[in-house]
């Protein structure tokens, strides 16, 4: 896997043209509203609630978002790779909290559900987690998909966006959403992108819904045509190390 050899490389120009057609993104939240101005419904795939025990459930109303926070997080996705589908996995009910256990157990569902990219916004703080995390995201690599993920929060590292073979995400509030960066940070390559939302006629950014969830979702819907751009490479680890070097490469102006 080639990491970028600057401090910060622009991109994704050396992605235009692509929508994220034929891809598959497991975007693991509250849910979705398919309702919603902003999404896509004919792009949405079967989806499941996973409970914070691992415990999946099954059913065409379980994945139905009562926050908006995952509504939000999945148009994103689908403003930037409007052709991908997205499979939403409802792990957030009541609240944008659940377990680790409930985490891993919607990673495996979404790679047994052959997501090419697993959008998680959120993780563990708990470093206790990290070796769980480190396996299921092996897992996830040996089928050739690809995590995005918050690398840090609050200034802590996040699990398993904090991992290698993760695309760790931060955010900055500065670049447009228009486009992502790559940054090497404590030597490792870190993305970072806007962490606001798809814009509400009306509705000043400060009084939307905004974090590092929308960094993470903004890359995973670049990460989604970058997909697209490797066609029918071969599944596994090989894959996953080829979207890496598309999402580092720099656009051919920059």
């Amino acid at each position: 896997m080639r990491e970028p050899d600057a401090s910060t490389a622009l991109a994704p120009a050396a992605q235009a043209g692509l929508t994220g057609r034929g891809v598959v993104v497991a975007v693991i939240d509250s849910g979705v509203h398919p309702g919603h101005g902003h999404i896509a419904a004919g792009r949405l795939g079967p989806g499941v609630m996973v409970l914070p025990d691992g415990g999946v459930v099954e059913g065409e109303d379980v994945w139905l978002d009562g926050l908006g926070h995952g509504t939000a997080v999945t148009a994103a996705i689908q403003e930037k790779a409007p052709d991908a589908v997205c499979l939403p996995v409802r792990v957030f009910r009541g609240a944008l909290k659940t377990s680790a256990a409930g985490l891993i157990a919607a990673i495996r569902w979404s790679v047994a559900a052959r997501a090419d990219v697993i959008n998680l916004s959120l993780g563990s703080l708990n470093p206790a987690h990290a070796d769980a995390f480190a396996a299921v995201v092996d897992e996830a690599a040996a089928a050739g998909a690809v995590v995005v993920a918050a690398a840090q929060a609050n200034g802590a590292p996040c699990y398993p966006g904090a991992l290698d073979g993760v695309v760790g995400v931060d955010v900055d509030w500065d670049c447009p959403r228009e486009v992502y960066e790559v940054r090497r940070r404590d030597g490792r390559a870190l993305v970072v992108a806007s962490g606001y939302p798809r814009p509400i006629p009306g509705v000043a950014p400060s009084r939307n819904l905004y974090g590092v969830s929308f960094a993470v979702a903004q890359v995973s819907g670049f990460a989604a045509r970058a997909c697209e751009g490797l066609g029918d490479a071969e599944r596994g680890p090989a894959r996953v190390r080829a979207l890496h070097d598309r999402l580092w490469a720099r656009s051919p102006t920059s």
